[in-house]
């Protein structure tokens, strides 16, 4: 099973980041969307599931949780905007966005992952997406330059 994870899109959806969702079983978005167009883009790939960021405001964001939960080839996944958030909930996975920073961290058995930004640029931190890849209740991170 693969995953498609991507963040802080901002209102912008490049087409290298569609590229590279396209082929997933899923799709993660980690918040600051941005726009409700990008929320359809990525539903008319794969089935979604997304939070909202902390840039997310107006009556189309006002349906977006601030943390999901899911399960998914027998992983448990959690979802928020900012790890900071994060309730210490029993996961194998937690997924979230805010801090541009594309990162993979293992910690006491639980897989941090943060896929970047795939909006505009920030500094001089990459435009990333990610993926997860499940087989048999084990899990692998991989985040991609898109640029």
């Amino acid at each position: 099973m693969r995953i498609g994870l991507i963040s802080d899109t901002h209102g912008l959806l490049r087409p290298e980041a569609l590229a590279y969702l396209r082929g997933s079983d899923r799709i993660i978005h980690a918040g600051d969307i941005g726009d409700p167009a990008i929320l359809e883009a990525l539903r008319a790939i794969a089935p979604l599931t997304a939070v909202r960021g902390n840039n997310d405001r107006g009556a189309w964001a006002r349906h977006l949780r601030d943390a999901e939960r899911l399960m998914a080839g027998g992983v448990r996944i959690c979802v928020v905007h900012d790890v900071k958030a994060f309730g210490g909930e029993a996961c194998r996975v937690v997924v979230a966005g805010h801090s541009h920073q594309p990162r993979i961290e293992e910690r006491d058995g639980v897989l941090y992952v943060n896929p970047g930004s795939a909006g505009p640029r920030r500094f001089s931190l990459p435009i990333a997406a990610g993926e997860l890849r499940i087989s048999r209740a084990s899990v692998r991170a991989r985040i991609e330059e898109l640029l």
